[in-house]
Parts: C-alpha cells; structure tokens; sequence
C-alpha cells in the first residue's frame, strides 16, 4: 500500500497540490500537517508511520515535507527501513524500492556520517589542543575547599538537615555526600 504524507509550514499555504500529486502516484491513504517543520512532533507525520505496515511505501512530494534537517530525514528513513517499509520522494526520485534508489538514499546516508565523523574529529582535536594548554573542559567544580570544610563542619553539628546544608552551599545532596559523610568526615581532599 502507498502511505501519502503532505505538509504545509501555515495554514495560509494549501496541501492542495501535494495532495494531488500524492493521488496521482497512486497513494491509498494521505496524512497532512499544517505546521512547521522544525516541530518535532507532528500529528499526522506520527499517524502516517504509526498506519504504515511492513511492505507499505511512504510516499512524499519532497524531502523536504518529511525531515526537519539531513540527519532527521535520514533517521527517519532508517526507521521505516527498520520496519519493512520503503520511501519515496516525488520531487527528488527517489525510490528504495528500486536498486537506483536504494542507492541514492545510501550516498545521503554516508554523507551524513561522513559529515558527523568529521565534526567528532574537530571536537576531539580542539580538547586535545586546549589540555596543551592546561585548560580543562567541563563544569566548575561546586565544592571549594572552603564549600567542604563548611558542610564538614555543619555537618558535625547534628541540628542542620541535610536539605539546609544543601541549600545554604547551594549543591544537591549528592554532591554534599561525594565530599562529606554523613558524620563530618572529608572523603577527598581535592575540589
């Protein structure tokens, strides 16, 4: 079965020609959407995956109607191809049910990881350029030394909560209990 999906960004667009070219390819049952494609949920999108069966094609007038960005379209397409279920773009030609397509969408596919490899690999440089440096990535660190040797000490005094301790140092009770015990003992010394 040919699973149709339309979209619009406003309703002052009109679904009219997808529609039509969804119809003319053959589509039995069409989903639509009035709204913006960087929305990530999106009602008749979510009905149109949820409607489709193993063997069904999902049929769009352009990529661009399916997929907020390369990486969502290719995730997406991931999914059906998961479920058993095939792709195709009006607009671009595409078509997984054939070899040709299958092809296409596998070059976009590649791309994609090609293009998120390359920016784990600056990212990994740029933080091994800056430990040279001596800097060092992350949060700041919450506990002081003064932090831990005040909640050390409110802690020994056993009229503080640990909710007030927390709150006067401004950390969770988590963090509270990786530096003290709960008798006011320090577990580690750096901060």
């Amino acid at each position: 079965m040919l699973v149709g999906y339309a979209r619009v960004s406003t309703g002052e667009q009109n679904l009219d020609l997808q529609i039509d070219a969804l119809q003319k390819a053959g589509c039995d049952k069409i989903f639509t959407d009035e709204m913006s494609g960087a929305k990530a949920e999106r009602p008749g999108l979510t009905q149109a995956f949820t409607f489709a069966r193993n063997g069904d094609t999902l049929v769009v007038w352009r990529l661009d109607r399916l997929g907020r960005s390369l990486k969502d379209l290719l995730a997406r397409v991931e999914d059906l191809r998961y479920r058993e279920i095939d792709f195709k773009s009006l607009h671009e030609s595409i078509d997984t049910t054939t070899p040709a397509g299958k092809l296409q969408f596998h070059i976009f596919s590649a791309l994609a990881e090609f293009e998120r490899d390359l920016i784990h690999e600056r990212t990994m440089a740029g933080l091994r350029a800056a430990r040279a440096r001596g800097r060092k990535g992350g949060r700041k660190q919450q506990m002081t030394q003064e932090k831990i040797k005040a909640a050390a000490s409110l802690m020994k005094d056993k009229t503080n909560t640990v909710k007030d301790i927390c709150h006067t140092l401004g950390v969770s009770r988590a963090t509270l209990y990786r530096y003290v015990t709960p008798s006011g003992e320090v577990r580690r010394k750096e901060a």
